[in-house]
């Protein structure tokens, strides 16, 4: 009965990731190589020369002699100027005229030519004639002797099929390599600026070379619970063209600049916005490898007589080049599918992940964007192997230490730079937060700054149109749909661990690697997934979960659940298998055992993957902007459009509130773990011989 159990909860969430992950991703590498449209005017043509060599002499003659003179007038000019295209002598009248002096100039045009001109026009005038217009009586007319997919391309004169035609559109067009281009130059860029701080940052709170370590840590990690973009647009706020600091200071009171001319906008705005988005995620990976640190090996090489910096230099700096090097990538690639900064405060400098967006939301060409998205990962994948290569070529080991940082005092000048650093970002990002609490009281910004609690209304004076579809409700459609994926989501997070680690079920190994594929596959990919696939799904709309709050909540819950899986499942491996075999002894089933022994005892990592779920999928912006629909709009997403429009006092607004519930909801959460600490963490089964 147990192992029966096993089997049908393995298999259910089995079905559940591949359902919500496997086939997403799959439809995006299938809807990159589909091809759906009309098709070139060269291919039509053949296909109609090919259908009229069926007909037989006379029933063509008859057939051409019928459909010649049933065009009407502007049927007839439409013909001319194809014909004259196809012939090589392409019209030069205006074809958004009106059709009375094009009908004059297109006699006009024939007249002009000269004799050989003219029998080519000649000859070639009625297989236009049944390109542009009787295509579909001729499609039926062979419709017995046309293959199914024949008589199709003939009668819509349009394809369906598989091609690389949109692989190609990324070689072939000027603006998609400029923004590859662009993406490549500020994502490495931004990779640089952000490992250096980061490091910086990390290795000074851990060497103690930095004053209020827990105060610096704190302001380095607030831009990680905040919504999407903020850097961005607090950029604007201060260094825009109706910036605080460009217009009302440097212009205006100092005449220093033109702020229409100087100022933020372009790739320094994105560079910076990026910088400052990102460092969070940096600092935590280098603040855990220093921190496993072994301090003894730097006061080995100082007892030899090595000086700081050649203790830095040979030794701590090539012992943490692995953390140093997959900070890298993650920045890297973070940067890489960053929409949201390059399209608020890049104006006119296109990233790829940019021009996604647009060809989607602005084009609906979906074809074309799922296969920029796979153009997107490969320099992603190509900084992977690279970083690993990288990393091989020189490895350092230490031996197996406590961890403790080097009793060693670092150099005045060291501790003067470390300062700097921490001071300069510190006070960055307490100015560019408080800018949005101030942009959040303020009027309209940049022409009236009158305190006004008008941003935080329900019914906005200012933004009428906008308060009540994209304002403040759509904060409390956030946190119910962050919600929802975070009860479901964290659950089901230790489920998935539990069934890797604790089970010998065939293929569980396969269930933690598909667990694992959000955390590696860019957000915006994930996001495109769930449009294609559950548009539509087996061509009933009657389950498309596209503009439902469920798509949404399914969204955020499957991206975000592989830390909730990394986490439990290392805490699993620590905790004695022998409780979970007394439980199967005693004769409880699976599902009794992972309910009553092994989640209380790991409830602390329930509440990590919750808060996690909760937390990213309140600010989450990469995937959730191809989801939402009028009826069902998310705060973030609220937050970047009002942001890229200058609606800056609702995206403020809206920016503080989310940040304020995200805070207040970790320390709730922070509160419930601490007063259970002192509680047993296991419930035990009756005890029998």
């Amino acid at each position: 009965m147990a192992r029966t159990s096993t089997y049908v909860v393995s298999l259910l969430a089995a079905a559940l990731l591949f359902v919500f992950i496997v086939v997403p991703l799959g439809a995006v590498l299938l809807k990159s190589v589909y091809v759906e449209g009309p098709l070139p005017p060269r291919v039509v043509r053949a296909a109609v020369l090919d259908a009229l060599d069926r007909l037989d002499g006379a029933g063509r003659v008859r057939s051409m002699a019928q459909w010649e003179a049933s065009l009407t007038e502007v049927q007839r000019m439409e013909t001319t100027a194809a014909t004259l295209a196809a012939i090589g002598v392409p019209p030069t009248w205006d074809r958004k005229a009106d059709y009375a002096s094009q009908f004059v100039a297109a006699g006009q045009a024939t007249a002009a030519l000269d004799a050989t001109s003219r029998a080519a026009f000649d000859a070639e005038y009625p297989l236009q004639m049944v390109v542009l217009h009787k295509r579909i009586p001729l499609a039926f007319m062979l419709r017995g002797q046309l293959a199914p997919e024949e008589f199709e391309r003939l009668r819509t004169g349009a394809r369906k099929g598989f091609s690389l035609e949109n692989y190609r559109a990324f070689l072939e067009d000027s603006h998609l390599l400029r923004a590859g281009r662009n993406s490549l130059i500020v994502s490495t860029l931004t990779s640089l600026i952000t490992v250096v701080l980061a490091y910086a940052l990390a290795f000074g709170i851990n060497r103690n070379g930095i004053r209020a370590p827990g105060l610096v840590r704190g302001l380095v990690l607030l831009p990680l619970v905040s919504p999407p973009v903020i850097m961005a647009f607090a950029g604007i706020l201060l260094f825009g063209r109706q910036g605080l600091i460009t217009r009302k200071v440097l212009e205006d009171m100092l005449g220093l600049i033109d702020a229409d001319v100087t100022n933020i906008y372009g790739f320094v705005g994105v560079v910076t916005a990026m910088v400052l988005s990102y460092l969070p995620h940096a600092y935590i990976v280098l603040d855990d490898v220093l921190a496993r640190h072994d301090g003894r090996v730097e006061e080995a090489a100082a007892s030899q007589g090595a000086t700081a910096w050649q203790v830095f230099a040979h030794v701590t700096l090539p012992l943490t080049r692995p953390g140093v090097i997959r900070t890298a990538l993650v920045v890297f690639i973070l940067s890489m599918t960053d929409f949201g900064n390059p399209l608020v405060i890049g104006r006119n400098y296109p990233v790829l992940a940019g021009v996604i967006y647009d060809e989607i939301v602005g084009f609906q060409n979906v074809s074309l964007a799922a296969a920029l998205c796979v153009w997107l990962i490969l320099p992603t994948l190509l900084a992977y192997f690279l970083f690993e290569r990288l990393g091989k070529r020189h490895r350092f080991v230490s031996g197996s230490g406590t961890g403790a940082p080097p009793e060693l005092p670092l150099p005045l000048a060291a501790r003067l730079g470390l300062e700097t650093v921490a001071v300069g970002v510190g006070a960055v990002v307490v100015v560019f937060f408080g800018i949005i609490v101030v942009g959040s009281f303020t009027r309209v910004w940049g022409i009236d700054f009158t305190p006004t609690l008008t941003h935080y209304s329900v019914h906005s004076e200012l933004y009428a149109s906008f308060s009540e579809a994209m304002g403040i409700p759509t904060v409390w459609t956030s946190l119910k749909i962050a919600g929802a994926a975070a009860v479901f989501g964290g659950v089901f997070a230790v489920l998935v661990a539990y069934l890797v680690e604790r089970t010998r079920i065939p293929g569980r190994h396969v269930i933690g690697f598909v667990a694992l594929l959000p955390g590696v596959v860019p957000g915006v990919l994930h996001g495109i997934g769930y449009l294609v696939a559950f548009n539509r799904p087996f061509g009933l709309t009657e389950l498309s979960l596209v503009g439902t709050p469920a798509i949404l909540i399914l969204n955020v819950l499957f991206a975000n659940i592989f830390v909730g899986v990394l986490a439990a499942r290392a805490t699993l491996q620590r905790i004695d298998t022998g409780i979970d075999e007394a439980a199967e002894v005693l004769g409880a089933s699976m599902i009794q055992t992972f309910f009553l022994v092994t989640l209380p005892s790991i409830r602390r990592v329930l509440l990590l993957a919750s808060l996690y779920v909760f937390v990213h999928g309140t600010v989450t912006l990469s995937a959730v902007i191809f989801l939402v629909s009028p009826d069902t709009m998310m705060a973030s997403v609220g937050i970047f459009l009002h942001a890229e429009n200058g609606r800056y006092g609702l995206a403020c607004s809206m920016s503080v509130l989310i940040l304020a519930l995200v805070v207040a909801v970790m320390g709730l959460i922070r509160l419930i773990e601490r007063r259970g600490e002192g509680r047993p963490v296991l419930r035990v089964l009756p005890q029998t011989d």
